[in-house]
């Protein structure tokens, strides 16, 4: 009883978890599970995947929760898998089968309807997403048969290309921005074809400059031990490597941490990530505007030694 409530014990764990997320498991339940694995005491995601969804889902430990809302504003790229000919009730392989029609499509057809959806277009958001109304998920309403009204909002899409085609299966590569639905594009594009689609399965690929070939299992972290699976976290400012980077000495790092604005030769940029004079000193964002760097969002200095000491012990 004893060994358990210790292996139980929440400890400081400061980073981001590439996870790869299994089917059928909600972003929070994926969350909790490697949260108790690494027995964290801080944790949280960048955003939502659908339970049908798997692959890529970055999530976030101690000081790097702190940015999260990166992940959430990143873009996506994702393989989605059609079924051409019919559509259903949800969109996907799980709902009734509302319509079945004929598959008469070329490769240039098909290519034809994917460009036609590349760039900035409106999409109603699907009844079975997570979206919010009144602090509920759409898809509970949807499974008390409940339909709530979605107005249509503006996404982008960057590039639909084909990456399979075999009758009616169809497999799609797309990037795009935020709150993109795939499931929506897979039935516009099913009628854009004039023969219905529904989503048989959609692996997210990649979030921002983060990509699936690095993410890790539920199933093959349980068989880490503690250590090793600490070392597959990528470091805390993972979500801002493409950022530009600014060092400051000790003084000014003592002072950025203490929230004051200073001036610094340095040109304008809406954000930075910054740093202290040691490695791995990672200290948090900021902005430059008019020779003045004006920070965002700070670490607690106790995130920053902690920062220093995994940055130590990992040299």
């Amino acid at each position: 009883m004893t060994g358990d409530r210790v292996r139980s014990v929440r400890r400081p764990v400061h980073g981001v978890l590439l996870l790869d997320k299994p089917a059928g498991l909600s972003s929070n339940d994926a969350l909790q599970k490697a949260k108790r694995l690494y027995r964290a005491e801080k944790a949280g995601h960048t955003g939502t995947l659908d339970p049908l969804a798997t692959g890529l889902l970055p999530l976030c430990f101690g000081a790097a929760t702190k940015f999260s809302q990166l992940g959430l504003d990143a873009d996506k790229a994702y393989r989605a898998t059609l079924a051409l000919g019919r559509t259903t009730s949800t969109g996907d392989a799980e709902g009734e089968v509302l319509r079945e029609r004929a598959v008469n499509v070329t490769r240039e057809r098909i290519e034809q309807a994917c460009r036609s959806f590349v760039g900035v277009i409106a999409q109603t958001p699907p009844m079975h997403s997570a979206l919010k109304h009144e602090g509920r998920a759409l898809y509970e309403y949807a499974r008390a048969g409940i339909a709530i009204e979605r107005a249509p909002r503006e996404v982008r899409i960057d590039a639909i290309e084909i990456a399979e085609w075999r009758g009616d299966r169809l497999m799609l590569d797309v990037r795009c921005g935020k709150g993109t639905y795939i499931r929506s594009l897979a039935e516009d594009l099913g009628e854009a074809l004039g023969c219905g689609a529904h989503l048989t399965a959609l692996r997210r690929t990649a979030s921002g400059a983060l990509r699936i070939e690095d993410a890790h299992t539920l199933d093959a972290l349980t068989a880490l031990t503690e250590g090793e699976r600490d070392a597959l976290l990528a470091r805390a400012d993972a979500l801002l490597a493409a950022w530009p980077k600014l060092q400051l000495d000790s003084d000014e790092a003592g002072r950025f941490l203490s929230g004051l604005r200073r001036r610094i030769d340095a040109p304008d940029a809406p954000r930075v990530r910054v740093y202290g004079p040691q490695p791995g000193a990672f200290l948090g964002s900021a902005h430059i505007t008019g020779g003045e760097l004006i920070a965002d969002r700070l670490l607690s200095p106790m995130e920053v030694q902690a920062l220093l000491d995994a940055a130590v012990a990992t040299a």
